[in-house]
């Protein structure tokens, strides 16, 4: 019997223990650019994690407004496992079934013609901002190449992504930065009118979040987006939509525009798309993906079939008037129960916001403080997020349930008062 055969033929073997695991092996072993919480979640179930002692929280974040249908949701386990059985990766030397099947799904429900699949938002916007320079490069040359962009903008942390967000923190200490980009005031037609006039026709694209989520949770205004679409038709500019958090539903539309009055020439998801498992994609017209002629850009999992599996069964959810008309519903629930609580603490200064993606600015008071309530919230139970120093960050699960809703409202409402009350 061949060596080969005999090892086929034997029993298989034990599987391997696991490792014990404990959070202080984050301190050990990872690059300190996270500060993760005190406790180790292990198992999730809609909007409910459970941490390594039995401890259940609700989920008011949802993994960075990424677990749009909660965790473990059925169907999008059931399209993971049923990919991984038949093709898990293939290059982009070919294509694959999944990925075909998803960019259609999104060309024929949004304005777009042409997707390019990636692995994140921040590769989803560097491709937006290299096809907005190359679109330009083409058709008027190389000095139309400056990008706007707004002040407290996030839109990733690949250099050039980084350097298009208007927050220094994250983009300061690196060298130099990618030339060409500029901020203005968030909302503020005049200056957005200012800067055209002043850069004229080298401005190449203008890059916006139909609503600000890092930079604070602020809607963009409809005249201030109709603006960036008046003043980007008449310079040759493209508009480029970071919709990475506003998208797949999260604002009571498939994509935050289609409530705004506008289109865009680029618009970029990630996400919620995969609603857990990682992808980003960048959809735009035929036009504009022209300047991408085979060669110019790429990424090797970019469409990888597991991803684009799992992401056009989220996709086939969300995208239904149950879940959309739910998310609208789900707003006001908050909206209702968020005035109900600070009409008791009297800690926010302002609550804002759409469907299930809401901030509240904290009173100034409190202002900078936004990471203790976040801490109070853990020992309550509860899984919620900061946008800055000044604002509380709720994005759960677009088909969070009522219950999850009173309870993780009560729980918040236990962690505003520890705070309030230590002063």
């Amino acid at each position: 019997m061949s060596a080969l055969s005999a090892a086929a033929s034997a029993p298989p073997a034990a599987a391997p223990s696991k490792m014990p695991v404990t959070r202080a092996m984050f301190d050990q072993f990872m690059v300190p650019c996270y500060a993760p919480a005190p406790f180790v979640p292990v198992r999730g179930e809609g909007s409910r994690v459970w941490d390594q002692q039995g401890r259940m929280y609700i989920d008011f974040a949802a993994g960075v407004a990424v677990t749009a249908l909660g965790h473990c949701h059925p169907a999008m386990v059931k399209a993971l496992g049923d990919q991984a059985k038949t093709l898990w990766h293939v290059s982009n030397w070919m294509t694959n079934e999944p990925a075909l099947r998803l960019a259609k799904k999104l060309i024929d429900n949004t304005f777009a013609e042409r997707v390019f699949f990636c692995n994140s938002g921040t590769e989803a916007n560097e491709a937006a901002l290299k096809l907005a320079r190359r679109y330009a490069f083409d058709k008027f040359g190389e000095s139309k190449y400056k990008v706007v962009s707004t002040l407290n903008a996030f839109h990733g942390r690949t250099f050039f992504a980084v350097t298009a967000g208007g927050q220094a923190k994250y983009s300061s200490g690196f060298g130099p930065k990618p030339a060409g980009v500029s901020h203005i005031a968030y909302n503020d037609v005049a200056a957005l009118e200012a800067e055209f006039a002043r850069e004229g026709d080298a401005i190449c694209a203008v890059i916006l979040e139909p609503m600000q989520g890092e930079g604070g949770m602020l809607p963009g205004t409809p005249e201030f987006l109709q603006a960036a679409r008046r003043l980007c038709d008449r310079h040759n500019a493209l508009l480029i939509l970071d919709e990475i958090q506003s998208g797949m539903g999260r604002t009571g539309t498939l994509f935050s525009y289609m409530q705004k009055g506008i289109v865009p020439d680029i618009l970029t998801s990630a996400k919620g798309l995969g609603g857990g498992f990682p992808i980003g994609a960048m959809l735009t017209t035929d036009k504009v993906a022209a300047a991408f002629s085979v060669g110019v850009h790429g990424t090797t999992y970019g469409g990888n079939p597991l991803a684009c599996a799992v992401a056009e069964a989220v996709f086939e959810i969300i995208n239904t008037t149950e879940v959309l008309d739910g998310v609208k519903a789900r707003n006001r629930l908050f909206q209702e129960g968020l005035k109900r609580i600070n009409a008791s603490c009297k800690l926010f200064a302002d609550i804002r916001g759409e469907g299930v993606w809401l901030g509240c600015e904290l009173v100034a008071a409190y202002r900078g403080r936004a990471m203790e309530f976040v801490r109070a919230g853990h020992d309550a139970g509860l899984l919620l997020l900061v946008a800055g120093p000044d604002v509380l960050r709720l994005a759960p699960a677009l088909t969070i349930g009522l219950d999850d809703i009173i309870e993780g409202l009560g729980r918040f409402e236990q962690a505003l008062q520890k705070v309030a009350g230590q002063g």
